[in-house]
This record gives C-alpha cells, sequence and structure tokens, in this order.
C-alpha cells in the first residue's frame, strides 16, 4: 500500500506543551480525520507536516520524500487549506488566483473556472465580501486548481451553518475517488468524520490515543449504561471514562464482552459515536 504521508516519532517541545513522539501513516486514495480537542496537537501537526514551523525530532514524509529537505516539490502537490481567510481581503477572487497561480507550475485555469461555477462562486466579487462558507469553498477552489494529489485542511467546516458542511463534504468525498488522491482532515467536529473519513486519528494532550480505521473504532468502543449502585471498584477499571449523575451512569468502554458478563441484563450498552470517544477519553484522563 502506497503511503502519500509518513509520520515517525515526530516531536515538537514548546514551553507548557510537547507533541509527543507521534507516528502515523495516510494511505493513497482514502480520508484521514485528526480529531481531539483544542489544544491537543492538531493545527501543531498540520505545520510540521508543512514545514511552518521546526520539529525538535522525528520525520515527516510526504510522497515518499523527506519534507523539508524537497519542500518545494512537495507543496507543488499539496493543497492547503486553513481554516482562518490568508487572502487579500480587497481583491476580487480572480486578481487574487491571477497572484497565486503563478507559483504552481500545474495551475490549471480551465480547472479553476470549472470549482467556481461548482461553488458558485462570484468572479468579480472582493474577498472580504465573501461569506465564511464561500471563503471555505474559495480556498478549496484554489488548492484544487493544480492538480493537488494531497490536500491537507485544518479545521475546515468549523463556523460553517450544516448545509455548508454537508456540502463541503461532498465535495470533498467527491474528491477522493480518484484514488491517487488523499485529504488529511483536522476537526472538532466528529459527526463529519462519521460521514466520510476512512481512518481517524485521535490526538489527547500532545499524544495519539489511536491512529486506526474508523470501522474497527466504532466496533471496539461502546457506551454502557446503567444504575448507580452498580459500579464497584472491580468493574470501574474495565471503563475509559464514566459520568455519573442522580439517575445512574454513562461509562466508555473497549471491554463490552467482560462488561456483558459482569453486569448481565442489568446495564444498556450502545454503540459509542466519536464524540463519545473523545469526550469520555478527555474526561477520563
Amino acid at each position: 500500500m502506497d503511503n502519500i504521508l509518513e509520520i515517525k516519532n515526530l516531536t515538537k517541545i514548546y514551553k507548557g506543551f510537547t507533541l509527543d513522539n507521534i507516528n502515523f501513516n495516510l494511505s493513497k486514495g482514502y480520508i484521514m480525520g485528526l480529531i481531539g480537542p483544542n489544544g491537543a496537537g492538531k493545527s501543531t501537526t498540520i505545520k510540521l507536516i508543512m514545514n511552518l514551523i521546526k520539529k525538535s525530532s522525528g520525520s515527516v514524509k510526504v510522497f515518499g520524500l523527506e519534507n523539508i529537505k524537497y519542500e518545494k516539490q512537495i507543496k507543488q502537490r499539496i493543497g492547503f487549506v486553513y481554516d482562518e481567510n490568508y487572502f487579500y481581503e480587497d481583491l476580487t477572487t480572480v486578481s487574487m488566483k491571477n497572484i497565486i497561480s503563478r507559483f504552481y507550475k500545474d495551475w490549471d485555469n480551465r480547472l479553476f473556472d470549472k470549482y467556481m461555477d461548482k461553488f458558485a462562486l462570484p468572479k468579480k466579487k472582493k474577498i472580504k465580501q465573501l461569506s465564511k462558507g464561500m471563503k471555505m469553498k474559495y480556498s478549496l477552489a484554489i488548492a484544487l486548481s493544480h492538480n493537488a494529489e494531497f490536500i491537507i485542511m485544518d479545521e475546515p467546516t468549523s463556523g460553517l451553518d450544516p448545509v455548508f458542511r454537508s456540502e463541503m463534504l461532498d465535495i470533498l468525498y467527491s474528491i477522493i475517488q480518484d484514488e491517487n488522491k488523499s485529504i488529511l482532515f483536522s476537526t472538532h467536529i466528529t459527526t463529519d468524520l462519521e460521514k466520510i473519513a476512512d481512518y481517524i486519528t485521535f490526538l489527547n494532550s500532545g499524544k495519539i490515543v489511536f491512529s486506526d480505521t474508523k470501522d474497527s473504532i466504532l466496533e471496539n468502543y461502546r457506551i454502557v449504561k446503567g444504575d448507580k449502585e452498580l459500579l464497584n471498584n472491580n468493574i470501574k477499571d474495565k471503563f475509559i471514562g464514566i459520568r455519573e449523575n442522580s439517575f445512574g451512569f454513562e461509562a466508555l468502554t473497549t471491554n463490552s464482552e467482560e462488561v456483558k458478563n459482569f453486569f448481565r441484563d442489568r446495564v444498556v450498552i450502545e454503540r459509542a459515536s466519536l464524540d463519545d470517544i473523545m469526550v469520555y477519553t478527555v474526561k477520563g484522563e
């Protein structure tokens, strides 16, 4: 399986935060969601991949190439979509495109026009006149117009309404039909990833909790619900995180068979969502 991205023992040390020795790979033709609470290290990881900040140790390879030594070649083949707007606000969408296009040897104006039409984006409006959703779609049009093989997106759907978010996910899904392309998509809106991601990498406090296929993650985790008096120390260590209220308890586990054998029919066991997994893991630290 060809890896488009390989991260080995990647570390970045800041005062008060360390991205701690992380490892994960992304193969061609897949979408990976990078999840975690704010401050988990998602944006730091993306900046390190893009060589926007200096790593403390470890290695990043993109397209099999070391990301610092071959930075220019790699960036010709990457489409990068920020959550913030980094365009000149007073330029029209076409004027801004004319500046950016000079940096890419594979820039394709016909492709740009196609995406501008597809996303219903105006060519004569200034960037400051676009809504947040339109700016995000414009960023994506720019990213796709030089035939990028690897799309990296940092919180692309945050602050967008559900209709725009759904539209954005459809666009990403259509991109991935080309099996040579891959997408790395960082977000804290996990419901978006449940719809389109193939792999999930979960970062918490600078460490990787897991990096696996979405299906196996959702298969392994379960929510257990029952009366409070059922909880005792013999079973608590089978849970990753527990929430108690006046009605009872809810807990996250990857040991659902053991829990079922212990409680029999006195508890309800349900599938966990990515949101549940993230919340209970962070709270259960």
